[in-house]
């Protein structure tokens, strides 16, 4: 099989991607500790459940919107529980699965952080960016995970703030 080197222009964007790969989860992280003593993980995790139907996901939903593992994130919500941000309580559904449920603490812990994450967000990511730039890096996110994520699997997370589409 010949290998298809990249040339020089896919070079040059596939190492700025990496950098910002390798950048990014730092900047976010650094923030969140600093100002909220929460991970970028952690604060994902009670930000799935903040917005969701009375603040509360089957940890297997939770574990597909966050792209984690069962048992990383057990260990997550372990943590988050013995903070009091999270309980874990029995699906009323389904007496074999368990849900995760965003504590009032929680709520009020992700509500308080939010600002920061946002300014943080904004100042190294989206401020950076003309609204041109934005709409390209959505296509191009979206260009990406169509080959990352074939099956959708995270599709509603990664749409869940797209505009409506309009009735054909």
């Amino acid at each position: 099989m010949d290998t298809r080197w990249l040339d020089d222009e896919e070079k040059a964007a596939w190492v700025r991607l990496v950098a910002v790969l390798e950048l990014l989860p730092g900047v976010l992280d650094t923030q969140l500790r600093r100002d909220a003593g929460l991970t970028h993980f952690e604060y994902y995790v009670l930000a799935m459940l903040s917005e969701s139907p009375d603040r509360t996901l089957r940890m297997t939903a939770l574990a597909l919107q966050t792209n984690a593992t069962l048992p990383r994130l057990s260990h997550v919500v372990r943590r988050l529980e013995e903070r009091g941000l999270v309980e874990r309580v029995p699906c009323p559904g389904d007496a074999r699965a368990t849900n995760a449920r965003l504590t009032q603490k929680g709520w009020d812990a992700v509500r308080e952080a939010a600002p920061g994450h946002v300014a943080n967000v904004r100042q190294h990511i989206m401020d950076a960016l003309t609204p041109e730039q934005v709409a390209q890096l959505t296509a191009i996110g979206d260009a990406v995970l169509d080959r990352l994520d074939p099956r959708g699997t995270m599709a509603a997370t990664y749409h869940r703030y797209d505009p409506p589409r309009e009735q054909q």
